[in-house]
């Protein structure tokens, strides 16, 4: 099979020009050139054509981009490589599509929503500097692996108990729950539980310390992004009495 430049060029969504220029620099020479002086492109030509434009949306630059194929020869490798992470961002893409969607039905709702909810599918790497300078890098990596080792369902089941108990706390708050009645226990316990089940938390997989409890509390009412997740500042400081209280009886 062999494509002109012009339909090389409709095909990728890109010009004759860049064509021509990618030849140039040794990028990407044409397997032919006709007597007409038209560029003809075989399939090794746009097999390597569509490694160059995978790396083009990595943000590899042109050089760049020259050394990355002069060093994996191996092309089938490196297409399965694409192809893997291709798929990564195809995941990523509908877990982001998805907590939109969650975030516009609360929204519309009324429904307190959850960071982590809110935040699927997002580069959560970005808070790596805060949540390490709070709780370690072996705190951080833990509870990074336990989450990309999930599978889709168990993101969801766990989203689900977020959000759950989230809704649960609100309800409470609304409704002017003492803090230290068993009602509010109850959430605290659940809460704790909930805790003690995220891999690098003080304490996980048995029951979260108190320190990181009652820290975690009081960040609740001081964060504002927290604070969010219990319909503000009164739901935070709800929760917060009332973890303080379940911290002080049980741990």
């Amino acid at each position: 099979m062999e494509a002109s430049i012009q339909e090389v060029a409709r095909l990728t969504g890109t010009t004759s020009r860049t064509l021509r220029h990618y030849d140039q620099i040794g990028l990407l020479e044409p397997s032919r050139v006709g007597e007409n002086g038209y560029r003809w492109y075989d399939e090794d030509a746009l097999v390597r054509l569509q490694r160059i434009l995978l790396l083009r949306d990595l943000g590899l630059g042109l050089t760049e981009i020259g050394r990355v194929l002069d060093r994996e020869t191996d092309e089938t490798a490196a297409l399965r490589r694409h192809l893997d992470w291709l798929r990564s961002e195809q995941q990523r893409l509908g877990r982001q599509a998805a907590s939109v969607v969650r975030t516009l039905t609360a929204r519309q709702e009324g429904a307190p929503i959850m960071a982590d909810q809110m935040f699927d599918g997002f580069d959560h790497t970005q808070y790596q500097d805060e949540v390490e300078q709070r709780w370690g890098k072996d705190a951080y990596a833990q509870s990074d692996a336990w989450w990309r080792g999930m599978s889709d369902a168990e993101r969801t089941a766990f989203q689900e108990r977020s959000a759950t108990l989230a809704r649960d706390w609100a309800s409470a708050a609304e409704a002017g729950v003492d803090p230290v009645s068993d009602e509010a226990q109850e959430l605290a316990r659940r809460h704790v539980a909930w805790l003690g089940g995220i891999p690098g938390t003080p304490g996980a997989g048995s029951t979260p310390v108190r320190e990181y409890v009652v820290g975690l509390a009081d960040m609740y009412v001081a964060d504002p992004r927290f604070a969010k997740n219990y319909g503000g500042e009164p739901g935070a400081t709800f929760v917060r009495d009332a973890l303080h209280e379940y911290a002080a009886r049980h741990l």
